[in-house]
Formats: C-alpha cells, structure tokens, sequence
C-alpha cells in the first residue's frame, strides 16, 4: 500500500477508511493482474460483508465457487427471480446462467438453463439466444419437464415461423405435467399461464381459450394480474361491473410500483376501458426504460400502449414518435409478435390522414402475419385499419366488409375484444350502407354489455351510434347533443369531432343550416388541427352544402414553387437533393413540404404522388 500511496496511484481516505484509484483504469489493471485465486477469495470477503443483502451475497459466493454447488445455485437463482421483479432481464439471465453452471444435477443445469430463455424472451424481448438455450438444456436433460422451456420455446415459434396452435399445444402439454392443483406461487409456471394467455388473445378462438380456463380452474395462489386480464382484456364485452372496479383499484395503487412487467399487465388490462390515460407516467417511465438498453420487452409493450391511448386522445406526433421506438426495438431483437399494436395505431393514424398506401401497407403486414399463423387478433387489427381506410375514402361498403371481419354486425363474438374499439365505425358503415336495423341491434348489444358504464369515451360513442341508426331526424339530434354532452368527451378528440359532423350532417338535412355550420365548423376546425384531411373535407363539404365558402385543395393553392418542391419530394429526393436542384436551403424546402401538406389533405411525403396525380387529372 505504501509505495502505491508515494506514487500516486491509490489515496487513502483516513476519514471514512476508503481506498480511491487516481484513475478507473488503475484499478481495472490491479483485477486484470490479480489472479484467479486471488479473486475468488475477494468474492468470498464480499459475500461475508453482503450477508444482510442475499442477493448481493448470492453473486459473490457465484463468482467464488470452483465446482458445482447447489446451494448456491439455489441462491443464485432467487437473486435473479429478484432481478427479474425488478425488470433487469439481463441481469436476471446471466445470473441463471451461472445458477446453471453451479447445478450439480442435469435435471437442474436443463431447468435453470430453461429458465434463462424465458425470462430473455419475456423479459428482454431477445429471443435470438432461445433456440441455444433451450439445445443445451435438452441435452443435459432430454427427461425434464419444464414449464420454462415451454415459455421459452413457444416465444420462439411465434417470433419466426411458427404458428399460435402449436405454441397454445406446448403451453398446455407443459401445464398439464405438472402436479394438480398448479401452484402459481412457481414463477415459471405462472409465467406458461400467462404466455398461454396471451397466446389465446392472438388466436381469438372459443375452442383454445375452453383450454385455457379449464387449465386455470385447477391453478391455486393465482396472481391478480392474470385475474384481471382474464375478466377484462380477454373478452371485455362481458366483463362485469365489478370486474372494472377491480382494476380501478389496481390501477389506484400502480404508481410507485418497480415492476415494469406489472405496469404493463394492469395497463393491458385497462386498454379496451380507456383506463390507459390513468397510467400514462408509469407507461412512460417504463418506456424510457428500454433506451438504457435492459427491460427492453416491457418497454415495447408499454410504447404500444401508451401509444394506443395516444390514438383515442389525439396526440399524433407523440404516438408516431414512440411507436416508431418501439417498432425499431421489435426489429432490432427480431420480435414481431409485439409489434401489431405499434403497426396498427399508426395505420389508424395513416388511415384517417390520408394516407392510404402507409395505411395498406401495414395492413398487409398483419395479415400476412395473422393469415399463416391463424391469429384472429391481428387479422382484427388489419380488418379496423382498412376498415378506417373504407371510411375515409367514403367507400362505407368496404368499410362494413372489414367491421364484420372483427365480429358481425349486432353481436359481440366471444373473445373478439376489438370490437369495442370499433363500435363507431361499424355502426356508421352499416347505416350507410342501408343496414339501419343491424346497425341499431350492434347499439343494443353493447348497452346491454354494460358498455356504455365503462367509460366516458363509450358512453359517447354508444349515444352517437344510437342516434346514427335513428330514422328520426329529432330523435338523432337529441342523441348526437346528448354525445356531445357527456363529461370529458372531448378528451377524445376524433371521436368528438366526428360526432360534431354528424350532427352538422343532420341538421343540414332537416333544414336547420345555421346550427349545421356551428357542429360542421367545429367539426372542420378540429379534424384539421388533427391532420385528419380526409374528414376535414368532409366537413367543409357539408359547410359548402350549408352555402358557406370553403377554398378546395388543389392545384391553385400551391405556389409554382411549392408544386415543383412536391413534384421532386414525390419522386423520392431528400430535403437536400431537393435544395441542390432548386437553388434553396434544405430549411426552406422543409417549409415548403410542411405548408402544401395540409393544402393537398395529405399528411405525409409518400402519398404525395396520389396527391399530385388527383390534381392533374380531377
């Protein structure tokens, strides 16, 4: 220590007994020179001094130990079962790594190493290693049935080419050799039930979830969550009031909590009840958690959803922002079966602005995914953005084609949870299309799921579609101002403007035309702060039709030098090849494209071809 101190190298503080390095890089050379044995025994003063923190203490007798040790294999692996709580998958996995490594048993080296799969899969959202993982483990133990390498492999399947019924037959066959009644308090096995569960919401299919509830009859200690997602999210059309209590009290006692996986699952649970704004700050902060790097999993689950709730309130920007996050997560971990919701509230968003080619595009992808896998849930996804397209387009046929996708109209199918995401448009497109009475038998099916007492956003979009199917021009005003009334309606703000154009709608059509400009006004003014262009000329066409001037987007709105910026931009040139060709900045061009936008109706470069070519050819 002396000669180290005369030099400089290390200082001894005499207040506190603390030994510092005068650089990182000492340090690491005092490790790096130090030998095995010497290190070992480091270990072994450190797991003596973390007596009182076992987890600490589990990972130093780790890096200690020579040969294989169960006991501290079984401390190890409580250590990571308390990092994954925490939400530091990696971490978690490592150490069962090591608790594989230190299993004197192959049974036990084949389960931890299981073990270590799925929590990288559920955890982590990597499933790259899983297949290494699940090999080796097989090997050491071609006998040993596990729960976790169920989870692990059925992760994999669904991430590449596998499909949901073979994933949901593994979960099940693993479940059922297990010993009756299935503790839950076994973390691996409640993790097969709850992976069984999500695999069953994709496959949305009676006869896979009969499987599913008969295996949780048997289960005992049954976490809430899982409670909660099966009362609520799983079919939400008939879920009961007390249900949605529950997770109010749930989500009551959500903020402070560390567990990202629990944020997310209370979160799942509240989407389809518009309980996700509830919980916007710890979706947000587990969100950000997966730019560190670790919890990368949960961080994509919880863009999706806070992106879902971004679609319903209005905050465009925000959701292409953070569902583009997420998305570049699931492509970079090669993880696709959490990306549909990501794609799905951005094809929303392309659908409803008017661009229609993103729209489709996305809507593709789900249904290759869905159509080879069987999943219904994605197809649902897919069947809503075209729908959206339809409706959009003012093409309320192929609009009612895709709602009956989801579930026909005037009934709720069982396990069909969009559904409720898109009671509006299948009502509109099915009056619209002279199908008034199924219409009105939808509205009835979801009063009388209680629907319209889960949420504000519901009772609006139920009062709205109730006037849509009325005959009775009366009956439909006092029910769109009844819609318009309801507490915190605006809040949703494409749901609201929408009900202010059918209302203008209807006025114009029983002759009141000054109080159709003031919905129809209301209705342009906020669907084109939105950027919803389709629907905002929608509006003004009604406005026009009231004899109020609306100027038309075309041709002569944009000026000679703003059409040759768009003709370029459509050809695919970037901001600054543009400004190399027109003599401007790269700033200046930006503006340009940001101004004829929303004079074209469009919200985005690649629907500017389709928009240049309406304008030459009307």
């Amino acid at each position: 220590m002396a000669p180290a101190e005369r030099t400089g190298l290390v200082r001894v503080d005499d207040a506190t007994g603390r030994l510092a390095f005068r650089h990182s890089l000492i340090r690491s050379a005092v490790v790096e020179l130090s030998t095995s044995d010497q290190r070992r025994n480091v270990h072994r003063a450190l797991a003596e001094a973390w007596t009182e923190v076992p987890e600490q203490r589990a990972r130093h007798l780790a890096q200690a130990a020579e040969e294989p040790d169960e006991q501290i294999a079984a401390l190890l692996e409580e250590a990571a079962d308390i990092g994954a709580r925490r939400g530091d998958g990696p971490d978690a996995v490592s150490a069962l790594v090591r608790a594989a490594e230190l299993s004197p048993a192959p049974n036990a080296y084949a389960r931890r190493l299981a073990k270590a799969a799925y929590v990288g899969a559920n955890l982590t959202g990597d499933v790259r290693h899983v297949p290494r993982l699940l090999d080796e483990a097989r090997r050491a133990g071609p006998d040993a049935d596990s729960p976790a390498a169920a989870v692990a492999a059925a992760m994999y399947l669904l991430n590449s080419y596998g499909d949901i019924d073979t994933a949901h037959r593994l979960l099940s066959g693993a479940i059922a050799l297990q010993p009756e009644p299935y503790d839950l308090t076994d973390a691996t096995l409640s993790e097969a039930m709850s992976t069984l569960f999500m695999v069953c919401v994709h496959a949305g299919r009676p006869e896979l979830w009969s499987d599913f509830d008969a295996a949780l009859s048997k289960c005992t200690s049954v976490p809430d969550t899982l409670e909660l997602l099966r009362a609520t999210f799983a079919d939400p059309a008939r879920a009961r009031p007390a249900d949605w209590e529950r997770l109010d009290c749930a989500i009551r006692a959500l903020p402070g909590t560390p567990d990202p996986v629990r944020i997310v699952r209370i979160a799942t649970a509240g989407a389809y009840a518009d309980r996700l704004g509830a919980m916007e700050e710890p979706l947000r902060l587990t969100a950000r958690g997966g730019l560190g790097g670790q919890n990368i999993f949960p961080a994509i689950q919880a863009s999706f959803l806070w992106s879902s709730h971004a679609w319903f309130s209005g905050r465009w920007p925000e959701l292409r922002q953070v569902a583009g996050q997420g998305l570049r997560w699931c492509e970079e971990l090669d993880y696709p079966l959490r990306s549909w919701t990501g794609k799905f509230v951005l094809a929303c968003v392309h659908a409803v602005c008017g661009d229609y080619a993103a729209a489709g595009a996305l809507a593709d992808q789900m249904d290759q995914w869905a159509g080879s896998r069987r999943g219904h849930a994605v197809g649902c996804y897919a069947a809503h953005a075209r729908a959206l397209i339809a409706l959009s387009r003012g093409d309320f046929e192929g609009a009612h084609r895709q709602t009956a996708r989801i579930t026909p109209t005037g009934t709720f199918s069982p396990f069909a949870g969009h559904a409720v995401w898109a009671i509006m448009d299948q009502v509109e497109a099915a009056v619209r299309t002279g199908r008034r009475a199924q219409a009105a038998e939808h509205v009835r099916a979801a009063r009388e799921a209680g629907l319209a007492a889960v949420s504000p956003r519901l009772a609006m979009v139920l009062l709205a579609s109730a006037a849509l199917a009325s005959e009775r021009d009366a009956e439909a005003v006092r029910g769109l101002d009844a819609a318009l009334a309801v507490e915190g309606a605006e809040g949703w703000p494409f749901d609201h403007a929408r009900v202010h154009l059918y209302l203008g709608e209807r006025l114009r059509r029983a002759k009141a035309p000054a109080r159709a400009r003031t919905h129809l006004s209301a209705a342009a003014e906020a669907l084109g702060r939105l950027g919803a262009h389709p629907w905002t000329e929608r509006a003004h066409q009604e406005l026009r039709a009231c004899g109020t001037p609306v100027p038309r987007p075309g041709a002569s709105a944009l000026t000679p030098q703003q059409r040759e910026t768009a003709r370029l931009a459509a050809t695919g040139l970037t901001n600054k090849q543009i400004a190399e060709k027109l003599g401007l900045s790269p700033r200046t061009v930006s503006t340009h494209l940001h101004q004829l936008f929303p004079k074209l109706g469009i919200a985005s470069r690649a629907a500017l071809r389709d928009a240049l070519e309406r304008l030459d050819h009307p």
